[in-house]
């Protein structure tokens, strides 16, 4: 299989604080993967130097055979990363619709008629096209979940970078968007999934990374790092 991203001995530090140390880590065009481990052990970190919010110190990041350690977010969004927040960051004083006009404009370059044709298809897949008028402030918990998922699809993403996207919701409403996780990845789009929800990660993840102390301590299927002592001490200690 063909790599879409390339990590390598990539660190990051805090003053005299290492949040990530020398992490090699391959994504494989169209796979699903997980990113788990305890607070404070280098997720977020990681996916950061990824899609550009922060630069590593160490090391080289590729995407599509590419450098863009250097690459500042918006260049790195253009060639195809997307991510969603853990903490749902709308344009609270636009529509649902005008928040995914933002970045078909902006990324894809799609204005008028056609890019409002394409923001509500996107809207239909999320099951929010009935709302696409609604201000955002006025959603729920879900639809602001689903709304992340929206405009990160509305970037053309190859992959998508889904940061603690069922953080908070119920089991119904965990489900709802993990088919839309599912439907995204059937379409070709590479998925990094964070979350510490750990059903949902397990059943939708094709292979598992786990994180420790800004290290990466183990690697495989999901039953393989679940069953995993080093896993398992890491969460829940000796």
């Amino acid at each position: 299989m063909e790599s879409i991203l390339e990590v390598n001995k990539v660190s990051k530090f805090f003053g005299g604080f290492t949040a990530l140390s020398g992490v090699d880590l391959q994504v494989q065009k169209g796979e699903r993967l997980g990113l788990i481990g305890p607070n404070g052990s280098g997720k977020t970190t990681l996916i950061n130097c990824i899609s550009g919010a922060l630069l590593n110190d160490e090391g080289t990041i590729h995407f599509n055979g590419a450098p863009i350690s250097r690459l500042p977010a918006h260049r790195r969004t253009k060639l195809g990363i997307a991510r969603s927040f853990q903490i749902p960051r709308p344009f609270s004083s636009m529509t649902m619709l005008e928040n995914l006009l933002v970045p078909l404009s902006y990324v894809c370059g799609i204005t008028g008629a056609r890019a409002e044709e394409e923001a509500y298809q996107i809207l239909a897949s999320m099951g929010l096209k009935a709302k696409a008028l609604v201000p955002t402030s006025q959603l729920s918990q879900v639809e602001l979940r689903k709304m992340e998922l929206a405009r990160a699809m509305a970037a053309h993403p190859s992959l998508l970078i889904s940061d603690e996207a069922m953080a908070g919701l119920a089991g119904t409403e965990i489900d709802e968007v993990l088919q839309i996780l599912f439907d995204m990845n059937s379409q070709g789009i590479t998925i990094i999934m964070i979350e510490h929800i750990m059903q949902a990660v397990m059943s939708f993840s094709q292979r598992v990374v786990c994180l420790d102390a800004g290290q990466i301590i183990c690697q495989g299927t999901p039953k393989e790092v679940v069953a995993n002592p080093h896993v398992q001490r890491a969460y829940l200690g000796d």
